[in-house]
């Protein structure tokens, strides 16, 4: 999930901090998500995140192969 995020920060030249105001998110959850201590960031804040990203919530769905 975190290359997805961190994909689309780099197509719209945003930094981690911009997309936690704009999702009204805490940058802790991100950072932990970054770092791959957490997984699971729950339905709530992947739609926050998606809707701040003006994307699916289907980008973050694995893709095969992977």
């Amino acid at each position: 999930m975190w290359n997805e995020i961190e994909k689309q920060l780099n197509i719209k030249g945003w930094s981690v901090y911009k997309l936690t105001k704009k999702a009204c998110l805490s940058s802790n959850l991100l950072y932990e998500l970054k770092s791959g201590r957490t997984k699971d960031v729950g339905f709530i804040n992947m739609c926050k995140i998606a809707d701040a990203l003006e994307i699916s919530l289907d980008e973050f769905k694995p893709k095969k192969g992977r």
